[in-house]
């Protein structure tokens, strides 16, 4: 896999990652919604570690700098 992640996209997915699970955790946002909240948290964090989405390549995006 090529890395298509830059480092600003990965700290901004981890951040979105730990709202989206503070919320849940909270009760803020309880039910249905918040698991489905907690798992696409999971997912950016899963994506952020690896510098890899799946959904970039969908659409041709890559936040990576040049090499």
């Amino acid at each position: 896999m090529k890395k298509n992640m830059g480092s600003v996209d990965k700290i901004i997915r981890i951040i979105i990652a730990i709202v989206f699970a503070a919320l849940y955790f909270m009760d803020m946002i309880p039910g249905t919604l918040g698991i489905i909240l907690v798992v696409l948290a999971t997912v950016f964090v899963l994506t952020s570690f690896i510098s890899f989405c799946p959904f970039y390549i969908l659409f041709g995006i890559n936040t990576c700098s040049k090499e």
